[in-house]
């Protein structure tokens, strides 16, 4: 920035000094710590000020750049012209970025649609109005058209949207039911990586614990707001890891005996599940086009209900 511009923020700066590249594509190279100021990593709302030194690494492999169709088998819940509700498997990624261009539930998506919304940068999101992550299964819906599309993501933005995950946690709560209120941010210590931290963005979950087991907890979770990895990091803020998340403390052993056996014990159930025991089990929304009441539940998956059957023993 020249000497005397005023000051901006600097996703809207660099969509505007990038030939051809959109707000949501700048913020994703933001995301993926592609940018640079001062030699620093900074947020999307940074304000520019004159004489910032930027450093934008964008990628160079053509291909990466858009989404292309895949013949990917779908888990389809419910379609019609309007909008489609997926079940979406474990190790699935929602929409192509960084490490993932192929094989994502966008490409699935692109082959199995005529058509698919163009909101929210249709190049590399066509279709797209929510995310899990990779290793959260459960329902997910994508829209075919623009106005379908606005009107969903109004819905998510309003929190009017009805949304009920499952999780399988470590350790057994002090209360059966409540509201984990915590800030999340980047972690200090890992940037790929999210915590609580003081400077981070208000997040709030809602807690149920369903059924008690002798080290692990079945709970249902609401949230309350949307931020990326929310559940994940709140229930291992309070000490109750998701069981089986390689990320957030969720693969060692933090409640029950020391013993041998028990720690073989723990040790088959891990090898049961690879990932954390997460699940987007319903789904409610108002439909955009008939204004019809929708409401969408899903079965547990195979790794999942077998832990859980293995606990019940």
């Amino acid at each position: 920035m020249a000497p005397g511009q005023k000051k901006e923020r600097l996703d809207k700066y660099l969509t505007a000094q990038l030939e051809g590249a959109s707000r949501a594509r700048v913020q994703r190279y933001i995301q993926e710590e592609r940018v640079l100021v001062n030699d620093r990593l900074v947020r999307a709302s940074y304000g520019v000020m004159p004489l910032d030194r930027i450093i934008v690494n964008i990628p160079t492999s053509a291909p990466a750049t858009i989404a292309i169709p895949e013949n990917i088998p779908l888990d389809i819940v419910y379609e019609d012209k309007y909008l489609i509700v997926v079940n979406k498997p474990s190790g699935m990624v929602t929409h192509p970025g960084h490490g993932n261009w192929t094989g994502t539930l966008a490409n699935a998506l692109l082959f199995h649609c005529n058509r698919l919304s163009s909101l929210n940068d249709a190049s590399v999101r066509p279709g797209i109005v929510h995310r899990l992550d990779k290793d959260t299964s459960g329902l997910i819906v994508a829209a075919k058209d623009d106005a379908t599309h606005a009107s969903l993501a109004r819905q998510f933005a309003d929190r009017t949207i009805e949304r009920e995950y499952w999780a399988l946690v470590w350790g057994k709560f002090s209360t059966k039911s409540g509201m984990i209120e915590a800030e999340i941010g980047r972690s200090k210590s890992d940037r790929k990586k999210f915590a609580v931290v003081e400077d981070g963005k208000f997040a709030a979950t809602e807690y149920e614990v369903l059924k008690e087991f002798k080290f692990l907890s079945l709970v249902r979770l609401h949230l309350r707001t949307g931020r990326t990895h929310q559940i994940r990091v709140h229930l291992s803020h309070i000490g109750h890891p998701v069981f089986g998340d390689p990320t957030y403390h969720g693969r060692r052993i933090i409640y029950g005996e020391t013993t041998p056996k028990f720690k073989h014990h723990i040790s088959d159930l891990l090898r049961l599940i690879t990932r954390q025991a997460l699940h987007a089990k319903t789904l409610g929304f108002i439909h955009p086009a008939t204004k019809e009441h929708m409401h969408f539940d899903s079965e547990l998956p195979g790794d999942f209900g077998e832990v859980l059957r293995m606990v019940e023993l």
